[in-house]
């Protein structure tokens, strides 16, 4: 076991440096095939022609190659096998050129360029030679490059390729062939119509699964980007039911730009939108590294709780040990960058309730009086400092250092005494918050 990652890491070595510069040229030409006239079109239907595509390169490629053997083999008696291979493989080899007419063209021209040339071969060398059997691909590829949506077109693509089978094998014995070939020649036919036959099924149907599984992968990926995972997974297993849930302890964050909208009159639009992204990327990464949820952003204004949608105990302590490392890493971009970014922030906790709202651009959100509680204490903060509710205060007494700010009103809710978090206990001044460099702030970011 102790030198089974060294194998690994040879391994991994071997596939960078001796096959990865083979493989790469290849991958690159088969996603440019893949992709070939597919510009312009929705994503649903650029994976459909990617499919098409890639079952006209195989149809291409396999009949210029049969159409060479047989050339090779015996050219007189096979011209007109020949030349139809030649036929079909230039047909096949138009359908992304088709693209630019609509997005069934290239299927259409594809399906009946085959069809004609299947029913030709069956007429040269009987059933026996195997092409009424690659009608059978008809029974999968019509629906993944067509659709569902155009069902009575795959369905009578189908319908076709049936009665053209059917046509094919009962209208050409071997004794009605076209072209009287031995034994052995239909034997290797029907092995090459087999396989191919085989493989097409094969690889459409694996190249359609992989892109329905990549487009699963990324839908997937933006939905948890919007929503907690656990309430993704929610969704999933029920998606028509409402997700709404109700916490008896939790807490929750507002952080806010002091005076960013005086300072993003100075920038612009430009560098105003970098900037917040920026900030907006690093206060994301800390929230993932201390387990706390990203609610939303509105403006320069960022909303972060812990205990929901999942609880936990340690709630409060997750979410004050964010806040002070929002402020070092506030700190370290306002040095990095030149600009002056302080954020005033307001923190509460208490019973709340969360869910998602809305069908269309729909947000996972959360309600109660502690959400209004942290507003309205963030905007009676002041800059680089986080205020903090009582119940949060007595949360936190044993593990962190705080400063009176005295009792203050809060809109709907009346006086209340607040306290400033200025650090974490056993610090190096035992009190303040002790800033994190630039270079460490870009680490805790990456």
């Amino acid at each position: 076991m102790q030198g089974r990652p060294s194998r690994d890491n040879a391994t991994r070595r071997v596939w960078r440096n001796v096959l990865g510069p083979v493989v790469a040229p290849i991958r690159n030409l088969f996603r440019a095939i893949a992709a070939a006239g597919t510009a312009g079109y929705p994503p649903d239907t650029v994976r459909r022609l990617k499919i098409l595509n890639v079952i006209a390169a195989l149809i291409s490629l396999t009949t210029s190659i049969y159409a060479i053997q047989l050339a090779v083999g015996d050219y007189e008696t096979m011209k007109p096998v020949v030349w139809t291979n030649v036929a079909l493989a230039m047909l096949a080899a138009s359908v992304p050129w088709a693209h630019r007419i609509n997005d069934t063209a290239g299927g259409l021209i594809l399906v009946t360029a085959e069809f004609v040339a299947l029913l030709g071969f069956t007429a040269f060398f009987g059933r026996s030679g195997g092409a009424p059997m690659q009608y059978l691909v008809a029974a999968a590829a019509p629906f993944v490059i067509f659709g569902l949506d155009r069902i009575r077109l795959v369905l009578a693509v189908v319908a076709g390729a049936l009665a053209l089978h059917l046509v094919a094998w009962f209208s050409f014995t071997r004794s009605q062939a076209l072209i009287s070939v031995d034994m052995a020649m239909l034997n290797s036919l029907y092995v090459q119509g087999a396989v191919t036959t085989f493989g097409l099924i094969a690889a459409s149907v694996y190249y359609a699964f992989s892109l329905a599984e990549r487009a699963k992968a990324e839908t997937d990926t933006v939905l948890r980007n919007v929503l907690p995972d656990s309430v993704v997974e929610r969704l999933k297993q029920n998606p028509d039911d409402s997700i709404f849930d109700s916490f008896p302890s939790a807490s929750i964050m507002f952080a806010d730009i002091s005076g960013f909208v005086a300072l993003a009159r100075t920038l612009g639009a430009e560098k105003t939108v970098a900037l917040l992204n920026t900030i907006v990327r690093r206060f994301d990464e800390l929230a993932q590294l201390h387990g706390v949820e990203k609610i939303k952003t509105i403006g320069d204004a960022y909303m972060v709780a812990a205990g929901i949608p999942i609880a936990r105990a340690d709630h409060s302590q997750a979410l004050a040990n964010m806040a002070l490392d929002m402020l070092s890493v506030a700190q370290a971009i306002s040095e990095q960058s030149g600009y002056p970014i302080n954020m005033r922030i307001g923190m509460a906790s208490g019973p709340m309730m969360a869910g998602v709202i809305g069908t269309k651009k729909f947000s996972y959100d959360v309600w109660g009086d502690p959400v209004n509680l942290a507003s309205r204490l963030e905007s009676a903060s002041a800059p680089g400092r986080v205020l903090v509710c009582p119940d949060c205060h007595r949360a936190l007494a044993g593990h962190f250092t705080f400063e009176s700010r005295g009792m203050i009103d809060i809109k709907g809710v009346g006086q209340r005494e607040a306290w400033f978090l200025t650090g974490r206990r056993g610090a190096s001044d035992g009190s303040t918050v002790t800033p994190l460099s630039p270079s460490s702030a870009a680490r805790t970011a990456v």
